[in-house]
């Protein structure tokens, strides 16, 4: 990405100290975005930069929670069969404006009919730009959902869905439904740069996005018209920093204001420190070991088991968490309604593991794992985990070759139908509801997507889309119990861990709410002179 407003290059490569301006509120972040368009993308560190701070949504979550609150949207009626959602839209709402673009009207519903028709319709001309993904609604089964959406008036729009979607007022909360302006895009796409829609984005969000030095440093300003409260600070400043140690030292020296992801060994000293905060809340995620169940010998279930029962969890847990996470044996965290605990996990039998694979022919097997060039919440430290996996596995015999990439070209290389390896990859919830894990993770319709085991189980796929319809959790819940049983019996993954979010801030920093949809939100941060 090489798109810079006339804020001057020298500028965006100074030192980002926090006493330059106590209006300046500055984020050590862990890594860069893939782009700005948060349709295209699924990862946390892309939405932070992108959906989060510029851009707005029907619905929103109240932060800090998963209650579904009113956004672009001021009200929705749902009709008696499910089928029809009608949002009445908020009037008087501005887009902001860049160099290459000024707006000559407010948000209406173009906008949010270009907005999904761009991501289901081959035939809007945004549906290929900048490679066309739309993973999140390919993976959420969007383009069967969507019958239609109509423009009632300009401020009126109505949803016409094949079945009813109990989740569906929730996702419309989420980052891959972040509003984008039709004009806007009209223009460019006249103009001949549709990737500027990626590159120097514009939303109705409580910021407007100024400049961004790749690897480095990303501006924004604050959005004075913005609709809802202002943002407490002029300036947001994202410092891009992948090393957790460094991050710490850039908070302690006074570089940053915020930092995510310390390394779980840093934290009690963090805790210990008067010069510090640290603020932590249990985590709705899940990091996992995906293979590749189209190639074989992984495409047999009792193979996977063997790896999985080869693997050490309470060992990755003690070395790499450091008593920050909890193994897991479900897809979804056990603070999620219809969470099966009577499920039982594979055990670590490395003796067991050894004769399951002989007894299926599997001798002298060599395998990737791909090990993560980035810090997430569900995976401080995705190459040490990959390290003690390849040492378990040794011990049966398996030869393990660990590899990795760039963060972006991870995510789209790993989503290979001939993936060459099992990924380490993880989740963190979007909207609270077991559906986006087990149906945006592993339904048939996320396959090639964010179903990296790349895994279509018939009985699986009709249990959860069948919850899908129904209209309360009770109703619900039993089916998604029996789905984990399958996912458990075919094991497309090895579940590894749930994890603790842990966020570290200067005392000076007030209003941050650590979000359990693991986004980094901070329009209602400020600084305490």
């Amino acid at each position: 990405m090489s798109f810079k407003s006339t804020v001057a290059t020298g500028l965006l490569l100074a030192t980002v100290g926090v006493s330059a301006s106590a209006q300046s509120l500055v984020y050590c972040s862990e890594g860069s975005p893939e782009g700005f368009d948060p349709a295209l993308y699924t990862a946390g560190t892309t939405f932070d930069a992108s959906s989060h701070p510029i851009y707005d949504h029907l619905t929103e979550f109240k932060v800090g929670t998963t209650e579904v609150l009113p956004g672009l949207a001021e009200s929705w009626e749902v009709s008696e069969d499910g089928k029809t959602v009608t949002f009445k839209l908020r009037q008087g709402v501005k887009f902001h404006a860049n160099d290459q673009f000024t707006p000559t009207r407010n948000f209406n519903a173009d906008d949010v009919i270009f907005t999904f028709d761009r991501q289901g319709n081959p035939d809007n001309p945004y549906n290929s730009y900048s490679g066309g993904t739309w993973e999140y609604y390919g993976s959420m089964s969007m383009p069967d959902l969507v019958e239609s959406i109509e423009k009632v008036d300009d401020y009126t729009v109505k949803f016409n869905l094949t079945r009813p979607e109990a989740p569906f007022i929730a996702n419309m909360a989420m980052d891959f439904a972040s509003i984008v302006s039709k004009e806007y895009a009209d223009a460019m796409m006249e103009a001949g740069t549709p990737e500027m829609l990626n590159q120097a984005p514009i939303g109705t969000g409580p910021f407007k996005f100024q400049a961004y030095q790749k690897d480095a440093v990303i501006r924004y300003l604050r959005n004075d018209e913005y609709y809802g409260d202002k943002a407490k600070v002029e300036s947001l400043i994202f410092a891009i920093t992948p090393d957790a140690s460094v991050r710490y030292q850039k908070v302690q020296a006074g570089e940053c204001h915020i930092m995510a992801y310390p390394n779980p060994a840093d934290v009690q000293a963090m805790k210990d420190s008067d010069d510090v905060v640290v603020m932590e809340q249990e985590g709705l995620n899940v990091g996992y070991l995906a293979y590749n169940t189209n190639v074989a010998p992984f495409d047999n279930a009792k193979v996977r088991k063997a790896l999985n029962m080869a693997i050490d969890k309470q060992s990755i847990i003690d070395v790499v968490f450091q008593g920050s996470g909890q193994i897991a044996k479900n897809p979804i965290p056990p603070t999620m309604w219809s969470y099966n605990d009577a499920i039982e996990d594979d055990q670590y039998d490395p003796e067991a593991a050894k004769a399951m694979l002989e007894e299926e022919g599997v001798t002298d097997l060599s395998m990737k794992i791909w090990a993560m060039p980035v810090q997430r919440p569900y995976n401080p430290n995705a190459r040490r985990m990959a390290e003690l996996m390849q040492d378990d596995l040794s011990k049966v015999g398996v030869d393990v070759e660990i590899v990795s990439y760039e963060w972006g070209e991870y995510l789209e290389r790993s989503k290979a139908a001939d993936r060459d390896g099992a990924v380490l990859l993880g989740w963190t919830g979007d909207n609270g509801d077991p559906d986006n894990f087990l149906a945006v993770l592993l339904g048939c319709d996320a396959v090639g997507n964010s179903n990296r085991a790349n895994w279509c189980n018939e009985d699986f796929d009709k249990l959860i889309q069948e919850a899908k319809v129904l209209p309360t959790q009770e109703e619900r819940a039993p089916l998604y119990e029996q789905a984990q049983q399958i996912f458990k019996d075919q094991a497309p993954w090895d579940t590894i861990a749930h994890s603790v979010v842990y966020m570290t801030m200067r005392p000076e920093v007030e209003g941050y709410v650590v979000h359990p949809l693991g986004g980094h939100i901070f329009n209602a941060v400020g600084l305490k002179e």
